[in-house]
């Protein structure tokens, strides 16, 4: 049997109780073909010794002698093995687990599929760009979760059974990122509420007209809290559910330093075997002459063992990697085929789900194991009862060099002796290529207000009271920047003045902070929908307008509606680093 991927054949069990009562639990061949467990007497009473097992009880404490002229099996470093990984597991689920290993047949059932979400959030649903956002998404098919304040409203508007979130991004203690779960992408349409001095109509008509027909004042929180302070509470609590651009690391080495993962030694010993490995930390050892990880060891048959593994200790909080889609580590290769096995359980001898992979001798690579390539293996064979893999709960990750494959299999580039295996980095990653996660409804002119030469006269009514209106364009600004620097793949639209008009009008997209104009909140909504499955997307700030002057309403026939747009065809124009802020800072943009 093995704890961690060896499958031996299937002698008769004898149970045994040694005089020293040994507190742990271990297997050894004896002169016949039978296999010896031992126990202490308290673990397991009233147990009837065999001859073979009275000889082996005249053993030291500190080293069982395997009969057969099979080397010996350190108990020391088998108890400490136990201990290091949360203390021993329970004797009576060891025994009936090398009982089941040993009788039962490999399934020839699929295991069973990992379950994945694409919930996309929609935030400031109940506003006039978000639920139309929301009406979009379900004639797509697609599963919404919104975020609103107020209950009665939200449900009164989008319907009674819509999934619905009560927080609001000013008050960070509704945020918990753990009602975020299951969340894969955003389109944010919060923004501070404008409204007419004088007040408005119940179903804001004047508010609908626009800003440049009213005077304006905030209501409600202010611009502070709701674009800046606001962003900050929303990017912190579903950054963790929509992923980074560039993965999650979980292991890398800065300086001397391995991060929060504690490695430490699991190897065929805990099986009888004597194989043994370690990790250590090379100073210089990585591909760029800077600190690396390694594993290292010998492996040995002996005692029907042959395996050497490293495993984290389990993580004080499990790790949520739902947003990715698997493991990327950067390996320098051997030429051998190794094991990673990721762990959802805080039990110490349980499924792990495994995946294989090969290495080229001398080489640094990068391999990446995706999610749904994991199989569920306990001792070496596939468990198609188990649950599927949960990325939203990884307890720990272990590296192993292995004889043994799956179900029977052995491992081809298998052969005896010491070897060493480096790795530098273990990161989450997201597919490529990646579209945006995070779908954000800025404002055209955030830039503007601080512009050197600028001539306010001429710019649209939110720039010229800027101040007036509690620095509101400074503020989405401050919140773009947020997004930017989160990590989280984005795409910032900048529309101009919004109506509203219906979608159809021909469309100019610009970059820079520079146009004036008007668009329908339909219209954005479509292009919100759109951003968020184009890789071409990602990364990209712009401002958005209709060609139609303001003078003129823009109206369709019915009977001769325009013709659905390619929002593609914009999105591939579009540069990544311009975003107007290089007229304040006077460097030039990147393009």
């Amino acid at each position: 049997m093995s704890c961690c991927g060896a499958a031996v054949s299937s002698p008769p069990v004898v149970l045994a109780r040694p005089r020293c009562g040994f507190a742990a639990s271990a297997s050894c061949s004896t002169g016949t073909d039978q296999r010896v467990l031992f126990l202490s007497s308290k673990q397991f009473p009233r147990i009837t010794y065999s001859p073979a097992s009275r000889a082996s009880s005249r053993l030291s404490r500190r080293e069982v002698i395997a009969f057969a002229g099979q080397q010996s099996w350190d108990i020391g470093r088998f108890v400490k093995t136990l201990y290091f990984f949360n203390g021993p597991p329970n004797p009576l689920k060891i025994i009936e687990s090398i009982i089941s290993s040993f009788t039962g047949p490999a399934s020839s059932e699929e295991p069973k599929k990992m379950e994945t979400s694409d919930v996309v959030l929609v935030t400031g649903a109940t506003g006039g760009v978000g639920r139309r956002v929301v009406d979009i998404l379900r004639k797509k098919g697609l599963p919404v979760r919104v975020l609103a304040r107020n209950e009665d409203k939200a449900r009164s508007m989008l319907g009674p059974d819509v999934d619905l979130i009560i927080g609001d991004v000013t008050k960070e203690d509704t945020l918990d990122p753990k009602r975020f779960k299951g969340i894969k992408k955003v389109v944010n349409a919060v923004s501070v509420i404008v409204g007419p001095k004088e007040g408005d109509t119940p179903d804001r008509q004047k508010y609908k007209q626009g800003i440049k027909f009213f005077e304006p004042e905030i209501k409600g929180p202010s611009p502070e809290m709701v674009e800046y302070i606001g962003m900050q509470n929303l990017i912190n609590a579903i950054k963790d559910s929509v992923g980074l651009s560039e993965g999650k690391l979980l292991f890398g080495i800065k300086g001397n330093v391995s991060g929060k993962i504690v490695w430490g030694a699991l190897d065929d010993v805990v099986m009888g075997g004597v194989s043994e490995s370690t990790f250590q930390i090379l100073p210089t050892g990585s591909e760029t002459g800077g600190p690396t990880g390694l594993f290292k060891g010998t492996v040995s048959t002996s005692n029907n063992g042959g395996f050497t593994s490293i495993r984290t200790k389990n993580f004080t909080v499990p790790e949520d990697l739902s947003a990715y889609d698997g493991i990327e580590l950067r390996v320098k290769g051997d030429g051998r085929r190794y094991k990673l096995i990721i762990r959802t359980s805080y039990e110490w001898d349980t499924v792990g789900y495994t995946a294989s992979f090969d290495t080229t001798k001398g080489e640094w690579q990068s391999v990446k194991v995706p999610f749904s390539s994991l199989r569920p293996v306990f001792r070496a064979r596939t468990m198609t009862d188990a649950p599927p893999f949960d990325a939203s709960n990884i307890t720990s990750l272990q590296l192993m060099f292995s004889k043994f494959e799956y179900d029977g299999k052995l491992n081809p580039t298998f052969s005896e002796g010491p070897f060493e295996f480096p790795f530098s980095s273990i990161r989450a990653y997201i597919n490529e290529p990646i579209t945006p996660r995070f779908v954000h409804v800025s404002s055209a002119g955030v830039t503007r207000p601080e512009r050197p030469g600028l001539d306010l006269s001429k710019q649209p009514p939110a720039v010229r009271l800027n101040k007036e209106l509690g620095s509101i364009l400074t503020y989405k600004l401050k919140g773009e920047d947020l997004i930017r620097e989160s990590g989280v793949p984005y795409t910032i639209v900048r529309p101009c003045a919004l109506t509203e008009e219906p979608a159809g009008a021909d469309l100019i997209f610009d970059q820079g902070d520079n146009i004036t104009g008007k668009i329908s909140r339909e219209e954005i909504a479509c292009i919100c929908v759109a951003a968020l499955g184009s890789p071409n997307a990602v990364g990209k700030t712009f401002e958005v307008k209709s060609t139609v002057p303001f003078s003129e309403p823009y109206v369709i026939d019915p009977a001769n509606p325009p013709a659905e747009k390619d929002y593609e065809v914009y999105f591939k124009e579009l540069k990544e680093g311009i975003t107007g802020k290089e007229a304040l800072e006077k460097t030039p943009a990147q393009v």
